[in-house]
């Protein structure tokens, strides 16, 4: 018998996929305007009705030319690893009205996480959102640098300008020279975590700069990288970034070239620390730690052990279902173990717990981390049975996510608009790029 469906179904197919040939230009949007937040945010929404206005157009037809079955669900699944903590957590959390608005904005994420996983679901895709991400941190290495040469950030300066045209109001109202202590680069002084941001880009960074130059371009945006995450002062991206090196460079130069890496660092951390105070400070503070008492250990993690014991508590005031996620400074004072006392952070309540499996712990549970156990376990599933190609494709996008979610750190709030969007974003990106359409295809990276 003929098959009357077989003729045309191809040309059905593959208009998806021709119609989602922005989805790259608008990931690299979003990610250029994290200096503007609520821009940003905006542009992620936009993304996020877009994907579903396209895909109630086409009727949810030919989706495996957008993306493979696989890459649906496994995007589908870290999504709901992170979300379904959230849910679980609203019913009975400290502050309930805030913990459901909020679960219910999260849910934004999920098509915007479909155009994500897009994106990059095709060599071309990968190329150009790869490619962009790498050139976004690059530049803004290059903006921090002169930033620690003029005492300026050229990127900030002319985005607080436009601003301040626009609006009248600057971007930050804290004044510029009381926060010199630090690199904030094109973030700016209100906003200081460009060190712990380009940590977690910099795979993108290196696998640009080596695929283009070789272990000479490696070597060089690492150095340069390497520069700007000590000077802007976040020691948790100092871990980041290590790992980044280890896992990145061993591929590139060797373990031997590479020992000479981490030798000449050293030596450069010296140098660094000899020049520049604030920074010879955070490293003196840092060998606190090695006196293996409950102070020294407090004073090098600047008061999170605090923190961290009010996490616990939650924990086990809350053990099934947390206190709601991002309900941490609500529930902090009555968990705090030295009430009265003026704080490491100062005045206020701790905001979140600094620590991924604190911060699952204390806000959404045992069941939130079970949740976020499932999801990881699915993720590395996807990567054990997957070929060397599709491996390959992933891999810049794999060591983001893993450094970035890497347990034995301190950490941003996961489930902040900021870090929780970040972190979603390098997720889509792992599972779009593994599970790609043409995952069985010749590698595209070198």
């Amino acid at each position: 018998m003929t098959n009357l469906s077989a003729t045309p179904e191809p040309a059905i197919a593959a208009a998806p996929a021709a119609g989602w040939r922005w989805a790259p230009a608008w990931v690299l949007v979003f990610v250029a305007l994290w200096p503007a937040p609520g821009y940003a945010e905006g542009v992620m929404v936009l993304g996020a009705l877009a994907a579903i206005a396209r895909l109630l157009l086409m009727r949810f037809r030919g989706g495996t030319r957008l993306l493979s079955g696989p890459a649906w669900a496994l995007t589908s699944v870290l999504f709901f690893s992170y979300w379904l903590p959230e849910l679980l957590s609203a019913f009975d959390a400290v502050d309930r009205a805030r913990a459901l608005r909020e679960t219910g904005v999260d849910l934004r994420y999920l098509p915007f996480l479909w155009l994500v996983a897009a994106a990059v679901a095709d060599a071309r895709g990968r190329r150009v959102t790869f490619g962009g991400l790498g050139a976004i941190a690059g530049i803004w290495t290059v903006d921090a640098l002169l930033q620690a040469l003029t005492g300026t950030s050229p990127l900030f300066w002319a985005i607080d300008g436009l601003k301040q045209l626009v609006s009248g109001h600057p971007m930050c109202a804290v004044d510029v020279g009381a926060r010199v202590d630090r690199l904030s680069g094109v973030l700016g002084p209100c906003n200081l975590k460009l060190g712990i941001v380009l940590a977690s880009l910099s795979p993108f960074a290196l696998y640009a700069a080596a695929r283009r130059f070789g272990s000479a371009g490696w070597l060089v945006v690492a150095a340069a990288v390497g520069i700007v995450v000590l000077l802007a002062g976040a020691r948790a991206s100092w871990l980041t970034y290590g790992l980044v090196l280890l896992f990145s460079g061993w591929r590139v130069l060797g373990w031997k070239k590479l020992a000479g890496v981490f030798v000449f660092g050293a030596l450069a951390l010296g140098v660094l620390a000899a020049s520049v105070p604030q920074l010879r400070e955070r490293i003196v503070r840092t060998t606190y730690a090695l006196t293996a008492d409950q102070d020294g250990m407090d004073m090098a993690l600047s008061g999170r052990t605090r923190i961290w014991g009010a996490a616990l508590c939650m924990a086990r005031s809350h053990p099934v279902n947390g206190v709601g996620a991002r309900g941490f400074r609500e529930a902090f004072p009555a968990c705090d173990p030295a009430p009265g006392e003026l704080a490491a952070w100062g005045v206020g309540p701790a905001l979140h717990a600094h620590q991924i499996v604190l911060e699952i712990l204390s806000e959404t549970g045992v069941l939130g981390l079970v949740c976020w156990l499932a999801g990881l376990a699915l993720a590395w599933r996807a990567w054990r049975y997957a070929g060397a190609a599709a491996r390959s494709h992933a891999r810049p996008a794999l060591l983001a996510l893993a450094v970035t979610v890497f347990p034995f750190n301190t950490h941003l709030a996961f489930y902040s608009t900021f870090w929780g969007g970040l972190t979603l974003l390098l997720a889509a990106l792992y599972a779009g790029s593994l599970l790609a359409r043409d995952s069985n295809a010749a590698s595209d990276q070198p």
